[in-house]
């Protein structure tokens, strides 16, 4: 029976739930809801409501909103769109702690990536995050995988992770990868100062998640962009493919990248869970 282990202050994925469905009633709502109006349809006191989701997002359901309208998109690439040429000259400190945690990559060479993981040992375990019951992969070197099961399920999930490097010893060890995982999902007890990822990948899409990982907390970019920044500005299509395979969800933020219209494109993961991460992250960020 696999082991589930919760991460202190995300009480076993319940926030992510609860957000799940308010995103689901204010993407159905034709005008704005009220707080009582919200908290009634998920079941709550509007003061429970209010103060479960003021915990988990940092501000109010009804600034909350504001981020999760058609528009808002649009407005986070108008006003909200970085450079990441910029991004990189700058650096990274400053833009949030979650950011400083990639400060310690490395990236597994082109000859081991073509063996499809072959004589790798990778550990993996559940876990609950902000963002639902993630899927944790890591090797020794560092964590290679992160996916998120709300939307595609439990066994899709493992599917999906464990088919990318089929020659790979898949060893069942979530002990192994707490700390890193604490770390990374920022939670109050993590015992280290940086989290540490081990990108398995061609080298096109290990440039496309390095260019990614310039992108600030709170901002967003678009796919051309990132082409643009890795030297290859035609290959807008190939990036989209590659930022779509990016197995590490949310670490290496993918959800950042838009259409250049404004529009979310695809995820991975799920639209709910990428709608989730920037309302999370752009509330959080200004709050």
């Amino acid at each position: 029976m696999n082991q589930t282990l919760s991460i202190p202050a995300f009480d076993d994925g319940y926030h992510y739930k609860v957000m799940r469905r308010a995103i689901d009633l204010l993407d159905s709502a034709e005008d704005p809801l009220t707080l009582d109006q919200i908290a009634s349809e998920m079941g709550m006191s509007p003061a429970h409501f209010q103060r479960l989701f003021s915990r988990w997002v940092g501000v109010s359901p009804k600034r909350y909103q504001q981020y999760l309208m058609l528009g808002q998109a649009k407005d986070m690439l108008r006003e909200r769109a970085t450079t990441l040429e910029a991004a990189h000259e700058v650096g990274l400190s400053g833009t949030g702690r979650l950011h400083d945690l990639f400060l310690r990559w490395e990236a597994m060479s082109p000859g081991e990536f073509a063996r499809h993981g072959e004589g790798l040992q990778i550990y993996w375990g559940w876990f609950d995050s902000p963002f639902g019951l993630a899927l944790v992969m890591g090797t020794e070197k560092g964590i290679c995988g992160l996916a998120l099961a709300a939307e595609m399920g439990e066994e899709a999930a493992m599917e999906d992770l464990t088919s990318r490097w089929p020659k790979a010893e898949f060893i069942e060890d979530p002990m192994m990868l707490r700390p890193w995982v604490l770390t990374a999902f920022g939670a109050e007890d993590g015992a280290l100062d940086r989290a540490p990822l081990y990108l398995i990948g061609a080298p096109f899409q290990i440039k496309v998640w390095e260019a990614l990982l310039r992108v600030p907390t709170g901002q967003v970019t678009t796919y051309s962009d990132i082409a643009s920044a890795i030297g290859n500005p035609k290959a807008v299509r190939a990036v989209g493919t590659a930022v779509g395979r990016n197995p590490v969800s949310w670490l290496i933020p993918c959800h950042r990248a838009l259409r250049k219209s404004g529009a979310l494109g695809g995820y991975h993961w799920g639209l709910p869970v990428k709608r989730a991460m920037l309302a999370f992250e752009a509330a959080r960020t200004e709050n």
